[in-house]
């Protein structure tokens, strides 16, 4: 019974993707597009620990960097080992680290918007022809006109739906990764004050030894 039920299931997605005329073969491109380069950004946010890491762990590990884990940890072992101790190096390690990160994503979410604002529009194209094919068979006065508007009107509201279908997800996607995005870039903000200020009380520490 559930075989002939998933047999049943495919042969519905089949007939409406046929009665969806070509439009169709772009718009299922557009939505692999969106899905796999919205789940690369995901998992790239999801393979770094900067919202698991609070503000008194990476502290720690700004005073033992061996201690850090993950991406945060290697940021600060990095940074660590580049600057010795100098501020003016610590700014550059930060601007480096995020400008091999934050633009590359920036570019991705400007493509995934382009893709999802798309997709709809070619949903609209799919309704444009749909309904030129109706108007042509209400104008041929052949014996199957019933048959080719009623095609018309379906290839119209299915291309419609699909575009729909794609954006709204997509929509949520792109704001999703975008709040991870500005998260991220914040951490890196937080992150490079707190080692500032570390370097800072132990310059203030030295001088003040060396005064006594």
């Amino acid at each position: 019974m559930s075989i002939l039920g998933l047999a049943f299931t495919f042969d519905d997605i089949s007939a409406v993707w046929l009665s969806g005329g070509w439009v169709m073969i772009p718009l299922v491109f557009l939505a692999f597009i969106i899905f796999f380069s919205s789940m690369e950004l995901v998992l790239f946010f999801r393979r770094g620990n900067h919202t698991k890491v609070s503000e008194g762990m990476y502290e720690d590990w700004i005073d033992d960097p061996p201690q850090g884990k993950g991406h945060v940890g290697e940021i600060i072992s990095y940074i660590k080992e580049e600057s010795a101790g100098d501020p003016d190096e610590v700014r550059n390690r930060f601007v480096e680290i995020s400008s091999a990160s934050i633009p590359v994503v920036d570019a991705r979410l400007m493509f995934l918007n382009i893709l999802v604002t798309v997709s709809p529009l070619m949903g609209l194209l799919g309704t444009v022809i749909g309904m030129l094919s109706t108007f042509k068979a209400l104008s041929s006065g052949s014996g199957k006109t019933i048959d080719l508007v009623a095609e018309g009107i379906s290839e119209a509201l299915i291309t419609t739906q699909t575009g729909l279908v794609i954006a709204i997800p997509g929509y949520l996607l792109v704001s999703h990764i975008q709040k991870k995005r500005n998260q991220y870039a914040a951490f890196l903000v937080r992150l490079e004050s707190a080692m500032l200020q570390k370097l800072q009380k132990a310059e203030n520490s030295s001088l003040n030894s060396s005064t006594v």
